[in-house]
């Protein structure tokens, strides 16, 4: 499969994916551990799109170990990932294991001793050209805080002084997005270099850490950050995987806007949504007239929310600021929207409900630092 030179990251360009764990176990936990893969492994094997997974341990130190697995590609790992039911299958190796970094990798060529391939034989089964990226990884968080907290919360998420954005000499904090929709928070990174290492060094930081523990007392679900359990669930389950980033080949607009989107997804239709406004903006990026610039498009179970930079104001196009241009496009977003949960009820095709759904989706902006701001 070819894909646009302009995209630097997506789940949905048909490759294999390779997925990594690498894990750090106390001392004595070996059998404790082994017995709770057991349990993950029989768990796991059923999920659809998977295909294989390997245990391994290092054979220079005991304690480490790294658990590979093989899917059919990004989006059903996604889907399992994201899922409670994973929270709760992979909660009994939290005792065992000291320290995890998990890594993803679509597969772009693939030699065995029984079938070698070719250059032509793998163009013919897999993605023929690597991504070319800038060089940064993004990432979300989402959760929510009860109703009526919201101005609260607001507040105090837009008053607390930026972190130190250098992490060490090859990691740096580039950029801050936070926005709320209704009593939802999204807070969107951009990272040069080693995202854990940023989230990580973030976490540390004082100023951080005290926005943290005052919006505690508003929030849905309950965490505490001083224990590992409490804050690792909190954190899996606040996890906002970006599924697509793609930019233009143009030179960036000095009145570039950021903007957010949120787009409920009917019971299900989350993948299948964020795909929709991924090829949407991939085709805005290869249209020298549109005015979305850059998108990254962020999914986990059915919320969807859409981080555009944009030149001039939403409601100046709103078609293209939705991701709708083309034929019958609003209505496939209307199938896969769920429109009662964001307030937009009836056809997408008249302009009543389009200028709607563009107000009823438009996120309130937080706060939007950069490392330049700090």
């Amino acid at each position: 499969m070819t894909i646009s030179g302009r995209i630097s990251q997506s789940a949905f360009d048909g490759s294999k994916l390779r997925v990594i764990l690498l894990l750090d176990l106390y001392e004595g936990a070996q059998q404790q551990f082994l017995d709770a893969y057991e349990h993950m492994r029989n768990q796991v094997a059923s999920v659809p799109g998977h295909l294989s997974d390997q245990l391994c341990q290092s054979i220079e130190n005991p304690s480490q170990w790294l658990i590979t697995s093989e899917w059919e590609s990004a989006p059903p790992f996604l889907a399992w990932v994201n899922s409670e039911e994973h929270v709760e299958t992979v909660r009994p190796m939290h005792s065992c294991v000291r320290d995890t970094r998990s890594m993803r990798y679509s597969i772009l060529r693939e030699t065995t001793p029984a079938q070698p391939r070719t250059p032509e034989s793998a163009r013919s089964a897999m993605q023929v050209e690597a991504r070319v990226g800038d060089g940064v990884a993004r990432h979300a968080l989402t959760f929510t805080v009860k109703p009526g907290s919201e101005s609260k919360v607001a507040e105090i998420l837009a008053g607390y002084k930026s972190p130190q954005a250098q992490v060490d000499d090859k990691t740096k904090l580039r950029r801050t997005s936070l926005f709320m929709h209704g009593n939802r928070v999204v807070r969107a990174v951009e990272v040069e270099g080693d995202l854990l290492a940023a989230l990580r060094h973030v976490a540390r930081q004082p100023e951080v850490r005290a926005v943290e523990e005052a919006i505690n007392p508003y929030l849905e679900q309950d965490r505490d950050l001083t224990d590992g359990d409490s804050a690792r669930v909190f954190f899996t389950r606040a996890a906002l995987p970006a599924v697509h980033h793609v930019v233009s080949g143009r030179k960036a607009p000095a009145d570039l806007r950021r903007h957010a989107l949120y787009y409920p997804a009917r019971a299900g239709c989350g993948m299948e949504l964020a795909r929709l406004l991924a090829h949407q903006d991939e085709a805005a990026a290869e249209d020298p007239k549109s005015p979305v610039y850059g998108s990254t498009v962020f999914q986990r179970d059915d919320i969807v929310v859409r981080l555009v930079d944009i030149t001039g104001e939403l409601d100046r196009d709103p078609v293209a600021s939705l991701g709708l241009k083309g034929r019958k496009k609003a209505a496939e977003l209307e199938c896969l929207l769920d429109g009662a949960a964001i307030g937009v009820e009836g056809s997408l095709e008249t302009e009543r409900n389009i200028n709607r759904l563009l107000s009823h989706a438009d996120m309130m902006p937080i706060t939007d630092r950069s490392a330049t701001d700090s």
